[in-house]
């Protein structure tokens, strides 16, 4: 393969640095591309199944993607929020740009989420808060899904007159049990989130499948402990996109952080509204990554130096006027999936895309 890598990168290096105009574009082009059909949103079976179990929840933690903090959160799901202690959880903070984390939190706060908390699954980062806050957020209001309760005074009203009129503080019927339901979009780090907490407060290993792409967790699951004081219980869910998105950049935003499969979408436009983004925001880690000598707005040329640096060639059959010979190209498709798998480990620089 190092044979082919010195002719190449000079090929690359041949078709030039930026985009025609000589600048960065200032706005992206998504064509005639409709986001109703471009983004299928039909989850019903999820919503079904959530709403039956809302009502044994005593908080809702919505879990979404610290990189697109304020695109992206379902509004279905967001009609649900106003009837629960609600805490939004902004995962993969570690793949975000930090410096942005003051100006997200202001927005949220005027469209009223005012409990937010950044997390880093992978390492526990910030984790240790949930529970404390859910807790917190519970006892300070009304309970919900007090069946239990309702049952425990029942039994207690045996030996305990006083539970009729709510004054008995007894343990035999005080009810210290939280049941929180985890809901959001897919691949946000539901699972992450669950068997995290578990590590952290039951040194306990995994409870829940997690994956790097959407649809892993594909029902509602029965309850799983995460915590033995308080006692904790949290309910995963799978993730449920919006039955239509405002617009297609939201979509696309998503489709970047893994909430939508990359076939849906296309990884050529999504490598190209990445690079679009890169260059918006003077993230230029990709020219010293991938040896470009200069930052350039033509998704095209950047390929060229994806596939020659990461050795992302195919051989093609080419007929002549003396028989079929093979050659060997540049893999552009391959070089586009690479590069969006490392904007999505991080390796391009922490990126907010809102």
């Amino acid at each position: 393969m190092k044979r082919w890598v010195g002719p190449l990168r000079a090929a690359a290096a041949a078709s030039g640095p930026c985009s025609e105009s000589g600048g960065f574009r200032t706005r992206f082009d998504f064509g005639s591309r409709d986001a109703a059909s471009w983004f299928p949103g039909h989850m019903a079976k999820g919503l079904r199944q959530m709403r039956a179990s809302l009502r044994r929840a005593d908080c809702l933690v919505e879990v979404h993607d610290a990189r697109i903090p304020l695109s992206g959160r379902n509004p279905v799901l967001q009609e649900v929020l106003g009837i629960r202690p609600h805490l939004l959880v902004l995962n993969k903070m570690d793949l975000a740009d930090p410096r942005q984390q003051s100006r997200v939190l202001e927005q949220l706060r005027q469209q009223g989420c005012s409990h937010v908390v950044f997390t880093d699954c992978q390492r526990d980062s910030n984790v240790k808060k949930i529970v404390p806050l859910v807790a917190k957020l519970v006892s300070s209001s009304p309970r919900y899904h007090r069946a239990e309760v309702r049952r425990g005074r029942e039994a207690a009203a045996w030996v305990c007159p006083l539970v009729e009129h709510s004054t008995c503080m007894c343990p035999c019927f005080q009810s210290t049990e939280y049941s929180i339901m985890v809901i959001g979009v897919p691949n946000v780090g539901k699972s992450s989130l669950i068997n995290s907490l578990r590590r952290l407060h039951l040194k306990k290993g995994k409870a829940t499948a997690v994956g790097g792409e959407p649809g892993i967790t594909r029902a509602v699951l029965t309850r799983i402990q995460v915590c033995e004081t308080p006692l904790v219980y949290l309910v995963d869910t799978p993730g449920v996109l919006p039955p239509k998105l405002a617009d297609v950049e939201t979509g696309m935003k998503l489709a970047l952080c893994g909430a939508i499969h990359d076939h849906l979408v296309g990884e050529d436009i999504m490598a190209d509204y990445l690079l679009y983004i890169l260059n918006q925001q003077q993230q230029f880690g990709y020219m010293e990554r991938y040896g470009l000598p200069e930052a350039s707005d033509n998704i095209r040329h950047v390929l060229k130096y994806v596939a020659v640096t990461l050795g992302k060639t195919q051989k093609v059959k080419v007929l002549t006027g003396t028989g079929n010979v093979n050659m060997m190209m540049l893999n552009y498709s391959a070089a586009a999936y690479e590069f969006l798998r490392a904007f999505r480990a991080g390796r391009l620089g922490r990126l907010t895309l809102d």
